[in-house]
């Protein structure tokens, strides 16, 4: 038996060093949503985070984004927008349903539904993922990719002596 999909879903974040945790948010997307809104931080946004690191530029991050969702043959169901503020269309966008969140991303959902209630519309429906781990028992990020502690599968990486 197939499972029924709401019409719109979304779902943000940096997506910088894109690795498995990214996938599984977005193949949830794709599991609950027919159409799935994608905000990915704009550079401009990104100056304002105050990262003490370089991000990777936006269209590079769309890039890996949309090559994972090519692969995945969900790509034509994926529309892409920059995200300028923490909220994106999600706040704002009565045609958006649901929205697709992460242990470090569902707080921000019910500043966004408290927003859509203030604009008189619909709260969204949260589809919440678990936290991918490492093999090493801790958080996948994109920070301890860079950091050269594990790779993009969550592997850990031999220290160089």
């Amino acid at each position: 038996m197939t499972k029924r999909r709401i019409g719109v879903v979304c779902l943000g974040g940096t997506f910088d060093h894109f690795h498995i945790g990214h996938e599984a948010l977005l193949l949830r997307a794709f599991e609950v949503g027919e159409k799935v809104v994608i905000g990915i931080t704009s550079d401009l946004f990104v100056e304002t985070l105050g990262k003490r690191y370089n991000i990777q530029p936006y269209n590079d991050r769309v890039e890996a984004v949309r090559c994972f969702l090519r692969k995945q043959g969900v790509e034509s169901r994926a529309v892409f927008v920059p995200l300028d503020d923490s909220y994106g269309p999600a706040a704002t966008d009565g045609e958006i349903d649901g929205i697709v969140v992460s242990d470090e991303t569902a707080p921000r959902t019910e500043e966004i539904n408290e927003i859509r209630r203030k604009r008189r519309l619909q709260p969204l429906q949260v589809f919440h993922i678990n936290t991918v781990l490492a093999k090493d028992g801790k958080r996948i990020s994109s920070t301890r990719i860079r950091l050269g502690e594990i790779d993009r599968e969550g592997h850990i990486v031999a220290k160089k002596d």
